[in-house]
């Protein structure tokens, strides 16, 4: 197995850990969120049962107020009956018995009127020394009509004479400080309901479950919260959770609104969050390893094309030196020239490496005479079997910015390759097309093809399909195309019947 498989498999096995941690990740924070959430209603339900026993104890002393409440009426009620019957009693003992009943209210404030809405009597008031005693029997007399006391009437029946008068009444002192408790009570418990031991946002409504009577935690606090954002929250809150009824006093029944905490709705999105941070980690990971491992190779690249330039330079003097001095011997003269053409093959084989590493210097060039010198020079080194072709489109002049020397680098490698896919024998045909800013240079041969998994790894460093090969011819010319032409190469097609690669340059 090479060196390319290895990593492949590695790669594989990395990414599939890398999937096993996510899921793993996910898995348990998901859990932990549901946890959470479950704790979170769980503490809600203990709060709205709270509520829901508050709310009955607010009833059950609601109820007990109106209890009392109906009692003093009874109270008032035996009070102007028997000052009727003291009134138009004769019997001395009736009379004493009416009387004794008329002075046990003692705590009722109660105002008599006529039928012109005179005072004739009152009771139970706290006179204070220095008021105007008739102004402030009015200012009561007035309090006492607007309240929901309904009027007792008294008429008298008198042998001749029959009269009507009106009984007013308010609570007493001791009943009012209840209400006034009670009052407290139903405040405590709108801000108990508002400011809640869940910390969950609430919407206090009334019966019709749109006129909102508090809310609390919401986001904006007491102020800048407008009519219509509430309404829209009612809406939001009703679609996640049941309103709980609340029933005060026995009269009316009113709604409490609540939805999830803002903590818990950060932590159900909390795992797609957490997948976007260990994504992005694991990118640029990949990108800081990938960009270290391409430095790393160009310093390879480099340090292996200047040290073996630097090698092929020593020889190659020898060698032109000792062709100086055979020239000066009767040496068959062919033989001199064979030598002089594999030194000058040489010195350009030299040059190509040094400039690996270092910007070349790129030219307009025409393409048909680089192209026609390189298949020149490699058609008398590889089979005869071999038949390769050149066609220009228009068979017109086509110039290019290239490096005549590397770009003929990339030709022969490539023509290498397709004569081995070939085994040997077939045909290689190269078609350069110009276009307005770009020359295709399309390379095709009648090989096995490659594999469509594997067209676009064939460039990667180490990959070859050769026993004794390096997997470096194709990882060079990727690399003099696209980093030193500032150009692109790949692939165009690729089948049984044979392989297209294809070229592009800058005009």
């Amino acid at each position: 197995m090479n060196i390319y498989s290895k990593k492949q498999r590695w790669k594989l096995l990395l990414a599939g850990a890398a999937v096993l941690i996510i899921a793993a990740s996910l898995w348990y924070t998901n859990s932990l969120v549901k946890k959470i959430a479950a704790d979170e209603r769980e503490k809600v339900q203990l709060w709205a049962e709270a509520i829901q026993n508050k709310a009955s104890l607010v009833s059950y002393t609601g109820e007990l107020f109106k209890k009392i409440a109906d009692e003093e009426r009874n109270k008032i009620e035996l009070w102007a009956e028997a000052n009727k019957r003291a009134a138009t009693s004769n019997d001395h003992n009736d009379l004493t018995f009416y009387l004794d009943i008329l002075s046990r209210n003692t705590t009722i404030p109660v105002i008599v009127i006529d039928k012109n809405d005179n005072i004739v009597n009152n009771r139970n008031f706290d006179m204070q020394p220095g008021i105007d005693t008739a102004q402030f029997l009015q200012e009561q007399l007035a309090l006492m009509k607007s309240s929901n006391n309904q009027p007792i009437d008294l008429i008298y029946h008198i042998p001749g004479y029959t009269f009507q008068q009106k009984l007013y009444y308010k609570d007493s002192k001791i009943f009012s400080e209840l209400k006034i408790v009670l009052d407290d009570l139903i405040e405590s418990f709108i801000s108990e309901i508002v400011i809640n031991s869940a910390s969950v946002p609430v919407i206090y409504t009334d019966s019709t479950q749109t006129n909102i009577i508090e809310y609390g935690n919401l986001e904006g606090g007491k102020t800048g919260i407008s009519q219509t954002f509430l309404e829209a929250t009612i809406a939001e809150m009703r679609q996640q959770n049941e309103p709980i009824a609340i029933s005060i006093n026995n009269q009316t029944t009113n709604y409490i609104f609540y939805k999830d905490s803002k903590l818990l709705q950060q932590l159900k999105y909390y795992p797609y969050f957490q997948l976007l941070i260990i994504s992005l980690f694991l990118l640029i990971s990949y990108y800081l390893f990938s960009t270290s491992r391409k430095v790393e190779q160009n310093q390879v690249w480099v340090g292996m094309a200047k040290e073996t330039a630097h090698q092929l330079g020593t020889p190659l003097s020898s060698l032109m030196a000792w062709v100086e001095y055979l020239k000066t011997k009767n040496i068959d003269e062919n033989t001199i020239n064979e030598l002089s053409k594999d030194i000058a093959r040489l010195e350009v084989i030299t040059e190509r490496f040094s400039k690996i590493g270092s910007v070349p210097k790129l030219e307009l060039e025409n393409l048909n005479e680089v192209i026609n010198s390189t298949l020149g020079y490699i058609k008398v080194r590889i089979s005869k079997k071999v038949n390769i072709t050149f066609t220009a489109q228009n068979n017109s002049e086509i110039v290019a910015k290239l490096n005549p020397s590397l770009f003929s680098w990339v030709l022969e490698n490539l023509i290498k390759n397709a004569v081995d896919a070939m085994k040997g024998e077939g045909s290689i045909h190269i078609f350069v097309t110009d276009q307005m800013q770009f020359v295709y240079i399309d390379i095709t041969d009648t090989g096995s093809g490659i594999p469509r998994a594997k067209q676009k790894t064939i460039f990667e460093p180490g990959y070859t399909t050769k026993q004794r090969g390096w997997g470096l011819g194709l990882s060079l010319v990727k690399r003099i195309i696209e980093n030193y032409h500032s150009g692109k190469i790949f692939v165009k097609q690729s089948d049984v019947k044979g392989t297209t690669f294809r070229i592009v340059l800058n005009k």
